[in-house]
Parts: structure tokens; sequence; C-alpha cells
């Protein structure tokens, strides 16, 4: 009896050995693995603590989404993360994402035109990317060229002046990114651990990438903790200042137009493009006025995008860069103005009809009450999580 109480003993210590040992050559093993991704990134990346892309908590009044086929994971959002900072997606590895849409401004840019690579320069002003799920508009770019998000995220990649795999003028095409990354330690591990295999396609960056700006979004505003209060738009919010509330009436309320196209009463309209709660654009929506083109003469009649409205202001009050594709417009005040009195410029084919009311440009008669009531609405819908957030922090920092 005694022997098999001994033998019983030895066998349980012996089991429990070898599973401390497994666990250990886990450990051993998982460090190994991701031995390229612990030496580029430290504690920025961990595998086995992903951040959360997928699980964020979205408002009920959140109705629109243009994720269709490619919903957020956090493995693919990580992967899409790193690559959106990273500057080997430019021919001379000076330029990533990130460069022309930066988390401190809303994932946007100051400088009229971004930097590309060779001294080349976007040829629009970046937009903000905040929020760029919550919208009716599936298409992106300001003209609205990409059908999709996914294509969108590789085309800059593929631009000339900007990242640089053009396959012209003896330029690369994105094939030899594609190597490029393969040969990348890094990667190699990220897209075993995410694809349970090493390859990389534009179709997995497309994927990858997608999920990652799909994830940057911002409910944490002055807007959204009144919005949470009450049971729709219209109605005054319990948290808002007095102007605050004539502010959003104001954007919210459509106006009445007399003959001439002067505003006589109501509201200003603006909720006819920048629909609440999300203030995305009306994919229906056409040109706003604004056709010139950047940095050069000439007119731009395409331009019939616009980024959400949530965090215009940064934190500080202040836009997050200039605003229209040419960044002409640079504080609040002008934004509201240009609406205030709309000018047709001579071959402008495809203005928005709702801003030639009766046929004739459109004049919201404004006063300066009005106006700063509207600018004191608009700074409510900035949020705070989006600028500081590390899961849309550069990993490589």
């Amino acid at each position: 009896m005694k022997r098999l109480l001994v033998v019983s003993m030895l066998l349980c210590i012996a089991f429990t050995f070898q599973q401390c040992s497994k666990k250990e050559d886990s450990i051993t093993n998982t460090t190994v693995a991701y031995a390229a991704i612990k030496a580029a990134f430290g504690t920025n990346i961990d595998l086995e603590n992903l951040k959360n892309y997928e699980g964020q908590i979205i408002p009920a009044y959140i109705t629109k989404d243009n994720t269709t086929t490619n919903p957020i994971n956090n493995a693919k959002a990580t992967i899409g993360r790193v690559l959106f900072y990273d500057k080997k997606l430019s021919i001379d590895n000076t330029i990533a994402c990130a460069s022309c849409h930066q988390q401190q401004f809303a994932f946007g840019d100051t400088s009229l035109a971004s930097n590309g690579v060779s001294s080349g320069k976007t040829g629009r002003h970046s937009m903000r990317l905040v929020n760029a799920r919550f919208s009716r508009e599936a298409k992106f770019f300001w003209d609205e060229r990409a059908a999709t998000l996914e294509a969108q995220t590789t085309k800059p990649i593929q631009d000339h002046a900007e990242m640089g795999y053009s396959g012209i003028d003896g330029r690369p095409d994105i094939s030899v990114l594609l190597t490029k990354l393969t040969s990348t330690a890094y990667y190699n591990e990220l897209f075993q651990f995410v694809y349970g295999n090493t390859e990389i396609t534009e179709a997995k960056m497309q994927e990858c990438l997608s999920q990652f700006i799909r994830s940057i979004q911002s409910f944490d505003s002055k807007f959204d903790i009144g919005r949470a209060q009450v049971g729709n738009n219209n109605q005054n919010f319990p948290n808002y200042t007095a102007q605050e509330n004539t502010g959003k009436n104001l954007f919210i309320a459509a106006p009445v137009f007399d003959g001439s196209g002067t505003r006589t009463a109501g509201g200003l309209g603006c909720n006819g493009c920048h629909n609440a709660p999300e203030f995305d654009i009306d994919p229906n929506s056409r040109n706003n006025g604004i056709v010139g083109v950047l940095n050069a003469t000439g007119l731009d009649l395409t331009n019939t995008r616009a980024p959400s409205l949530r965090d215009l202001a940064g934190p500080n009050g202040e836009p997050n860069g200039p605003m229209m594709h040419t960044g002409i417009l640079k504080t609040l005040q002008q934004a509201i103005g240009h609406y205030g009195a709309i000018v047709i410029a001579p071959g402008n084919t495809n203005l928005d009809p709702r801003l030639r009311p009766n046929g004739n440009p459109q004049n919201l008669n404004l006063n300066a009450q009005e106006v700063n009531s509207v600018i004191a609405f608009l700074k409510t819908l900035t949020g705070t999580s989006i600028y500081t957030d590390t899961k849309w922090a550069d990993p490589f920092l």
C-alpha cells in the first residue's frame, strides 16, 4: 500500500513538472517567435494582449456604417496600425500614412499640402480621418475616386508624389513594396500570427489598413454627453450653454428663403449636408462653391466629399488644420462666412442645388450673434480620447 502511494506521488510530481516545463517552453517559444516584433515595438505591440479595436462602444444613436464586408478585427487592425505608421511604405522610407494624417490633429494635417517623397506634395489638402466609418458615403478622397475605404488605402502608396510606388518615370510599383515588406522580419511575424502565413498582398494591406482607420472613432465629446440625455437632436441639451443650444438649433433647422435666395427665417440648414449625429456628408452632395485648385490656377469641380465635422476643431478650440480641399479657409468664422454668402464661380456647373435656393446664390443673412453661436456649437463636437489613446498612436515610438 505504501509502495503504491509513493509511486502515485512520484507520478503526480512528474506530471506537474512536465506541465510546468511545457508552459515555460510555450512562453519561451512565444518570445522567440515574436522576437522581431519585440525588437521593433517593445511593449507597444503585444500579440498576447491586443488593443481593443473591435469592441469599442458606439452610441445607440449612431446608425451609419460603411464597413460592409470587412468588419474590424483586433489582430488585423494591429497590422493596420503598423502599416499606417511605417515609413517603409514609401520609396525612400521618409513618408508614412501618418505623415499626412496625424493623431494630434484628428488624423488630419495642418499643412496646406502635405509632404511627399522627393519634395513632392499632395494635390489636395489631407482630409481628417476621424469617424471615417460612420457615414452613408462609402466613397473616399475629395473627388470620391475610390469606391471603398479599402481601395483608398493603397492609392497614396502608388501616388507618384506622395509615397512614390507609382511604376512610372523609373519608379518601382507596389509589387516591389510587397517584396520589401516580406523581407522585413516583424511583418513576417505579424502576418504569420494573423493569416497563418507570411504572404503579403495588396488586398491584405487594404484589409488591415481600412480596419485600423475605421477603428478611429470619437464619441466622447460634449455633444455626445448631451445627446445621451435627450430623445433626439432637436431637444435642448442639458449640458449645453444657451449659446451652444442656439448654435445647434441654427445648424439643424432649415432656412426659409425669399425669391432672391436671401434667408428670411429659420436656421442655416447645415444639417442638410452634414447630418447629425454623425455629421457626415450627404453622398448626394455636389460641390460647395469652392472650386479652386490647390497651389495652381483652374477649376476643380469634382470635389463632393467631405470629412465628418466631428473634431473639426481640436481641444484648444482651433481648427485641426485648414478647411476644404484647397485649405483656403483657416478659421471657423471664415467657413461659416463662406456658406453665409455663396459666390458662384464662372464655369461651376456642379454647385449643390441646396446652395442656390430659387436659382440664386445662397445668402443666409447672418448676424454676429448667429455666427458665434454656430462656432460655439461646432466646438462641442470635439472629443478627447482620439488625441491620446495609445491604440491609435505610433507603435514605433
